[in-house]
């Protein structure tokens, strides 16, 4: 069946057509480039030939890139850190050096550096293609490492397989820790993974797993693309935690930031042999004007085979299973896209737009996909960008998923803004199923971003102070009452018709009470909020461990009917009243969130049938009024009900009481 074009099933992409189909046929043009054979996985290889290896007949090879400079020198532990002339890297042209070295000569643990000439200057760097790199704890310096144990890691299980409707658990290792420190990949593997796995999520989203020199970047200011952060602990250490997701049913996705990179020239690839544009755009094109890092040139061969090949390196280094592709927007746009509205068509399709950069990531979708097909990409785009979400045979990019970043900000502005008795049960449901019919995307109430110092968290907006007296369950607060239904309906909402997968960062399925600090001068250097308060949701008598059971009790529900599977059905948007019902395959989701009325015998138009009450968000469990029974029965009436949709031929009549979710199932008559 012949594929069609995204401006076949978008008419108002009708007059771009020639520009998506142009798009395209450069794409093709430029992959046939550079894998002629058809194989970009046989083709992208750049890490398996440059930076060091340990080979069989020749002992050490160390190869690189840089074409500026005049003589590398290898410096390290072995040669006390001098440039001698046993250690001086050849030419052996394109811009490429290469030493070798008896075995003897370097050994596992061993610390070293390139020492590069240039024109007019010189200074020490790291390898660009380094796997290795570890930081003195008293001088603070990154050296690279030669990484190279005696045992290898056995892989024990095979990745889990395709994620049509990912539930997504976003992650970072360092924090994962209640403890005030950096917490390391076991302690994730030990003490977090088995909670994961609790809840229901089917997949992990890992970020700041490339090197980077600020701790406090979250990850975002990589310096290193080849090395796994030593400061959670050892490639072998996240291959454990990797294969033991998997033996739980648990995909892992890396949060790779190919966006931009770090400017720090001692660590990082900035002036890496003296020259400025050696993997970066010349001039301001360059430089990054908000994040102070510098822009790859993706037109440039080498930048594509150095990007393309980290994609490959990661996935069959580690085993894993995609990637949420950070600052995509950033990326696309000349301008980066600050300060830019994007309401309409042309902004997708004009001078604006950086198609080097389209090229590449279409590429990379291609090269992932091929390296597992069952893969998955995730675009971070706040642009709206028409097909970058779409197959590539149809005129996309070719990515799984974008996430669908204007929902947290709705929920922001509505809960920031408005008075409960002003929310829109309407709008509510248009801006959560809002997308492109040609693409999938990952809803979330909040990620990473809103638990930042500066922002705010759900739970942290609807209660604030409230949050450090009242939330023993013995405790009477209007504020934390109405905060606890809220936070419970905005996350069930939020899944419930969720465009294709759902996502939420470490901590807030339980409402964790603080903000996220990193270490820096101005808190003292303090982990105090770099860490996750777990025990916070164990005790009965605190209110966090209810929400963490709904979470866990909604995820679980909506992965065992496979709901995100069909597309979400409107019945009501009462406006008036604030009730917002829709159907999902087998389930009809229903709330309340109007702040003081309750309804009996609420009816709307359904399809026939009878219905079971599987889920509410009052259920005394979770820490509500136990107003509506778990397991109660509902029949439709075979009359038609003026209020809903029209499409559907029965009424059913239901209590809905106030700020309460209610989840029914329909009950399949066995003959």
């Amino acid at each position: 069946m012949e594929t069609k074009k995204i401006y076949e099933l978008d008419p108002y992409l009708a007059p771009y057509s020639e520009a998506i189909d142009r798009r395209h046929d450069n794409i093709l043009a430029l992959k046939k480039k550079i894998a002629p054979d058809g194989s970009l996985s046989g083709s992208v290889n750049n890490h398996l030939f440059y930076g060091l290896h340990r080979t069989a007949d020749r002992g050490w090879v160390l190869r690189e890139w840089a074409p500026n400079a005049s003589r590398i020198y290898l410096v390290g532990e072995f040669n006390n850190w001098k440039r001698i002339a046993a250690y001086e890297l050849r030419a052996t042209g394109g811009g490429n050096w290469e030493i070798t070295l008896p075995e003897m000569f370097m050994h596992h643990g061993d610390l070293y550096k390139l020492f590069i000439e240039w024109p007019g200057g010189g200074g020490e760097r790291l390898p660009s293609y380094v796997t290795r790199v570890v930081q003195d704890p008293d001088t603070k310096v990154f050296s690279a490492q030669v990484w190279d144990p005696a045992e290898k890691y056995v892989w024990k299980n095979a990745r889990p397989g395709e994620r049509k409707h990912p539930l997504i658990y976003e992650c970072h290792i360092g924090m994962s820790s209640e403890e005030e420190k950096v917490a390391s990949f076991d302690d994730f593997r030990r003490d977090v993974l088995p909670h994961v796995h609790e809840l229901g999520y089917d997949t992990i989203q890992i970020m700041a797993l490339a090197e980077h020199p600020y701790y406090g970047s979250f990850g975002y200011q990589v310096s290193n693309f080849y090395a796994l952060s030593s400061r959670f602990g050892t490639p072998e250490q996240f291959k454990a935690l990797v294969d033991e997701a998997h033996g739980m049913g648990i995909a892992v996705v890396m949060d790779l930031v190919h966006s931009h990179s770090v400017s720090n020239e001692a660590e990082g690839l900035s002036r890496f042999d003296g020259r400025e544009d050696i993997y970066f755009y010349r001039g301001a094109q360059g430089h990054h004007p908000a994040w102070d890092s510098r822009c790859f040139d993706y037109g440039k061969q080498e930048t594509l085979y150095f990007l393309l090949s980290n994609c490959k390196f990661w996935m069959e280094e580690y085993n894993l299973d995609g990637f949420r592709f950070d600052g995509v927007t950033s990326m696309l746009y000349w301008d980066h896209g600050l300060g830019k509205a994007f309401t309409g068509y042309d902004a997708y399709f004009d001078k604006g737009v950086d198609e080097n950069a389209v090229a590449y990531l279409a590429l990379a979708n291609m090269l992932i996909h091929e390296i597992w097909p069952q893969a998955l990409t995730i675009a971070e785009d706040v642009s709206g960008m028409a097909g970058l979400a779409a197959p590539f045979e149809a005129g996309g990019v070719g990515f799984d998923f974008r996430m669908a970043m204007g929902i947290a900000d709705h929920w922001i502005k509505w809960i920031k803004e408005r008075k409960d008795e002003q929310w829109s049960p309407g709008e509510i449901w248009y801006e959560l199923t809002n997308k492109r019919a040609d693409e999938s995307t990952i809803s979330y109430a909040e990620s990473h971003d809103q638990a930042l110092v500066g922002d705010k968290t759900i739970i942290f907006r609807l209660m604030d102070k409230e949050m450090y007296t009242s939330m023993n369950k013995d405790s009477k607060s209007l504020i934390v009452e109405r905060g606890i239904a809220l936070h419970k309906m905005i996350r069930l909402v939020t899944l419930a018709s969720s465009g294709g997968g759902y996502l939420t960062f470490m901590g807030n399925e339980f409402g964790h009470p603080e903000w996220i600090d990193f270490p820096r001068q101005g808190n003292g250097w303090s982990y105090k909020y770099a860490r996750r308060q777990w025990s916070l949701m164990r005790p009965d008598y605190l209110r966090y461990k209810y929400l963490n059971d709904f979470d866990e009790a909604m995820v679980t529900l909506v992965r065992k009917e496979n709901v995100l599977s069909e597309p979400p059905v409107l019945m009501v948007a009462d406006e008036q009243k604030k009730i917002l019902i829709f159907k999902r395959k087998n389930l009809i989701f229903a709330f309340n969130f109007n702040p003081s009325s309750s309804f009996a015998d609420y009816g709307t138009a359904s399809p026939e049938g009878e219905y079971e009450v599987v889920l509410t968000s009052d259920e005394e469990r979770f820490d509500g009024f136990a107003r509506v029974v778990p397991g109660g029965h509902h029949f439709t009436q075979h009359v038609k009900c003026p209020n809903g949709n029209r499409d559907f031929d029965g009424t059913l009549m239901l209590y809905l009481p106030s700020r309460c979710a209610l989840v029914l199932k329909k009950v399949e008559n066995k003959k």
